[in-house]
């Protein structure tokens, strides 16, 4: 990735969810973020264009390609400041492009034991309070079949699982007598392929409103099927009386046209959202 203002422009762009026609964006770097659901296409005829809808995942991902994108405004300033092309072409320059990840995998948290297996060996995932446990060669680790997946979007109600325990507990079925959960937080494919590969029941814990329901449908059920559910507390109604209006409303043009085909419990949460114009945080059962 070889930085210059214009291309600063166009990341501030998509960070502040407008889209970029693809003809302007080009490289490995693009095809990568593609790969890692972190940049997304969309195509209206025969035209292409990106969008990101994780923007902490997408600003997360631009550090590892050059220092300057840690903020873009500040990245944008000192290109701006900088008039002269050599300038430019010096501060442009200054690239931590790297041809591969230096840190694959994902995070893993538990309030209780669960006797996993790393490269074919035990591996017990119990970290104290306020840790986590980072799994690198993800592609070793196997855990328990009797063990739920409760894939977490917000970091917030990961580091926080003990206050949100009674929750989980009743998610369970009674073929499961363990928990896991796996952060979408820093967004990479891994997680996924990791949650492909595996025969056991995933539950996802996002934002209750439509760009919740639009990220489990489009970045989980997709991939996994059946396997797959959205976390419905029993509560939520009351929980959307009192969410947020704005919230609706900055989202409803995009997604008012969203449905879960075969699956009546989301399309009772749908039903809700629009019922009361309002969305509700998953940070709101962190008790």
């Amino acid at each position: 990735m070889k930085l210059t203002l214009a291309l600063v422009q166009k990341l501030r762009r998509l960070a502040n969810g407008e889209t970029i026609p693809a003809s302007q964006l080009r490289g490995e770097w693009v095809d990568e973020l593609i790969q890692e659901q972190i940049l997304q296409p969309e195509t209206h005829g025969t035209k292409r264009s990106y969008r990101v809808d994780n923007v902490t995942a997408f600003l997360l991902a631009l550090t590892k390609y050059h220092e300057a994108l840690a903020d873009l405004d500040k990245a944008e300033q000192l290109f701006a400041g900088h008039s002269d092309r050599a300038d430019q072409a010096a501060i442009g320059g200054n690239s931590k492009l790297m041809a591969q990840r230096s840190c694959p995998g994902f995070l893993v948290n538990s309030y209780s034991p669960i006797d996993c297996t790393l490269h074919g060996s035990r591996f017990r995932v119990c970290p104290p309070e306020g840790s986590f446990v980072y799994i690198a060669d993800w592609q070793s680790f196997a855990i328990p079949s009797d063990t739920l997946v409760v894939i977490i979007e917000n970091m917030e109600n990961f580091r926080s699982i003990r206050q949100q325990q009674g929750l989980f507990q009743t998610q369970m079925s009674n073929d499961e007598h363990k928990i896991l959960f796996v952060s979408r937080y820093p967004q990479s494919a891994d997680l996924r392929l990791w949650l492909c590969s595996i025969p056991n029941r995933c539950l996802h814990f996002g934002d209750f409103d439509l760009a919740g329901i639009h990220i489990f449908q489009s970045e989980i059920q997709k991939y996994l099927g059946s396997r797959s559910s959205f976390l419905i507390p029993d509560d939520i109604e009351n929980r959307l009386k009192s969410g947020s209006r704005q919230r609706y409303d900055a989202q409803y043009q995009r997604f008012h046209h969203l449905e879960a085909f075969k699956d009546d419990r989301l399309q009772w949460l749908i039903n809700l959202i629009h019922k009361y114009r309002r969305g509700y945080d998953q940070e709101g059962y962190i008790t």
